[in-house]
């Protein structure tokens, strides 16, 4: 009988009215499930009302509220968001008092508070102050939004673009992500957290880094988990920025490094490197071959190899090994790897200064800058590795490509990986010669 009575009691009452709005009035009911999709995600202006059933107030505005939404359908968005019910979104925009209206236009993550009156006119007139600022401000080319380009516009120079931070969604992950075959590395961000916009300067220039050093292998992303936290949900995001490794296959892991621009490049090139095959080392067999390497790579490495008759297959076989081990342990550079037969490329070999001695020789080319290093010491993996070692940190003598350009590459046949074999010379018949025609010289 007391069930009964509470529950006639709270038919009768306002007290226990659960919304003051239904679906059939031009306002939209919002709620934590359909906030970030309906109003965050919208291009619209919007007008967002927080109240409480039981606020006398808010129960006063509910009649001028729907008239205002009438007026403004197809114009602005109006919302309203029972904040005694759904608390957080409340919390998440500083809601102290009822009823509190803000008003989300060109920066969702920043609404502006309404001030106006409460009449549905001078909330229709508010209304349209803000859509004229907002119209204006697109005009100027001012942006707003929640994607990760747009909403860090305002910080620093990066260093790098931020075009190179991939944007990720609910919508995108999985087909970017999950399926890829690269290997990722994701912030988690919210649009309001002082470290997040920290880390942001340092996270593009990384970004743009990474791309061009692993050719676009190793990608870096950022979600919003404001906007999308089906994401941050799945993947247990609790503070912000939490960074997380994806390789396919796998289970996401934790970054645990440092938060600069070098630190993120590292560990970036370190995930490259773990999976990633050594260059492939190529005989200089034309001009396409040599300019493209260089040309595609920071420096390439040139060996110039002893002739096949001086060396046989089995000596070449022991350089070209030697270099294969080098260029599998300096593979996270990402340097072009290349070859030729001692007097193959006399052009190659003036134009480096190795001049058609000192066999076997190396040169490192950097082709944008038309310099180059040559090796000084042994050619053997202890040498070769000082050399490369002293070039990564910048130490080591360079000079200018002879000509300032590459040189000319004469087409030859590739080695077949066999000895080398004498060239036959035609048989001299000295049948007919008499030896005894010729004087002997006296002793």
């Amino acid at each position: 009988m007391r069930a009964f009575l509470s529950v006639l009691v709270c038919s009768l009452t306002v007290l226990c009215v659960h919304g003051l709005y239904s679906a059939s009035d031009d306002v939209v009911e919002l709620t934590p499930s359909n906030f970030n999709k309906e109003v965050l995600q919208s291009d619209q202006l919007w007008l967002v009302e927080f109240y409480a059933p039981w606020c006398g107030h808010c129960q006063n505005l509910v009649p001028e509220w729907k008239k205002a939404a009438t007026a403004l359908k197809g114009v602005v968005k109006v919302g309203a968001v029972d904040a005694d019910q759904h608390k957080s979104l409340g919390s998440q925009y500083g809601v102290r008092g009822f009823p509190t209206i803000k008003i989300f236009g060109a920066n969702k993550h920043k609404p502006e508070e309404y001030q106006g009156g409460r009449t549905s006119q001078t909330i229709v007139d508010g209304a349209l102050n803000a859509l004229r600022t907002l119209v204006k401000e697109r005009l100027s080319g001012k942006t707003g939004g929640s994607d990760y380009n747009r909403q860090q516009s305002s910080g620093g120079s990066s260093g790098g673009s931020k075009k190179d931070v991939v944007e990720l969604t609910d919508d995108n992950f999985d087909r970017l992500v999950l399926d890829s075959g690269d290997v990722w590395l994701v912030e988690f961000f919210a649009p309001w957290c002082g470290h997040c916009k920290s880390l942001e300067p340092e996270w593009a220039a990384a970004a743009s880094q990474v791309k061009e050093q692993t050719q676009g292998r190793v990608k870096m992303g950022a979600v919003d988990a404001t906007v999308h936290q089906g994401l941050a949900s799945r993947y247990g995001i609790r503070g912000f920025p939490t960074i997380k490794i994806f390789r396919k296959g796998e289970e996401p892991e934790d970054y645990q490094g440092g938060r600069t621009r070098s630190d993120l490049v590292s560990r970036a090139l370190d995930l490259f490197s773990d999976n990633a095959p050594a260059p492939e080392l190529l005989e200089i067999l034309n001009e396409d071959v040599l300019k493209k390497t260089c040309d595609d790579h920071q420096l390439c490495v040139i060996a110039v190899l002893p002739h096949i008759l001086d060396t046989g297959a089995a000596g070449r076989n022991a350089y070209l090994e030697t270099m294969m081990i080098m260029a599998e342990k300096y593979k996270k550079k990402m340097w072009g790897w290349l070859w030729a037969e001692a007097g193959a490329q006399m052009d190659l070999e003036s134009s480096l200064g190795i001049g058609g001695f000192g066999y076997p020789a190396m040169a490192a080319i950097n082709a944008r800058k038309m310099k180059f290093a040559l090796l000084k010491g042994s050619f053997s993996e202890t040498g070769i590795h000082e050399f490369l070692r002293d070039l990564s940190v910048g130490r080591g003598s360079t000079a200018t490509v002879g000509g300032g350009a590459l040189p000319k590459i004469h087409a030859v046949e590739p080695w077949d990986g066999k000895d080398g074999v004498l060239p036959e010379l035609d048989d001299i018949d000295l049948s007919d010669v008499d030896l005894d025609d010729f004087e002997k010289d006296e002793l």
